[in-house]
């Protein structure tokens, strides 16, 4: 029962209550928003430098644009399905060991990122302090892509890199899980 998710599960449509600690806390409160912002760091270190550093830093900016645009009613596609796509797609951009170009791998996590911001970005303005939530919520995602960075340290050995691997795959099966809980009634 555990691995089985609903979509976006850290979004339960009843608004932000708190600040800095609530927001601090958002991330870690659904495995979907998890596993994407640790595949973002892992995909990164697997994928080495400049990526390793300039993905988990367009993420979260790229996220505080997608806000932006949640908070002034953008429309964007069903923002619940691209977040679950994100999992799907990391973890198996991870599996396989897909070493895209530089434009092509920030272009990949730059519309993830706007999907989660977008959906947060729905509910920032019901939040008691939104500027105390938001600063939360950044520095979790950051040290969630740094979770990832450091677990892809492990790539340095075969058996290492076989396990992140096997980690990606993990991860694309919860994504799947997650899509098909978004697109089924």
């Amino acid at each position: 029962m555990l691995a089985y998710a609903s979509p976006a599960m850290a979004h339960d449509g009843t608004g932000l209550a708190g600040g800095f600690v609530a927001g601090f806390l958002h991330p870690l409160s659904g495995p979907d928003h998890m596993l994407a912002m640790i595949s973002v760091g892992l995909w990164g270190a697997f994928l080495g430098r400049p990526l390793v550093y300039a993905l988990p830093m367009i993420f979260p900016t790229v996220m505080v644009i997608g806000a932006g645009m949640g908070m002034v009613g953008v429309p964007l596609p069903p923002v619940e399905i691209g977040i679950a796509l994100s999992v799907l797609t990391l973890g198996l951009l991870i599996l396989f060991a897909v070493r895209a170009p530089l434009w092509v791998a920030c272009a990949i996590v730059a519309m993830f990122g706007l999907f989660h911001g977008y959906a947060h970005g729905l509910e920032l303005p019901s939040a008691a302090d939104p500027i105390g939530y938001s600063t939360g919520f950044v520095l979790s995602t950051g040290l969630l892509h740094l979770t990832g960075i450091a677990l892809g340290l492990l790539k340095v050995s075969k058996a290492g890199a076989l396990a992140l691997r096997g980690a990606g795959g993990v991860i694309a099966v919860f994504g799947a899980l997650f899509w098909m809980g978004v697109v089924t009634p």
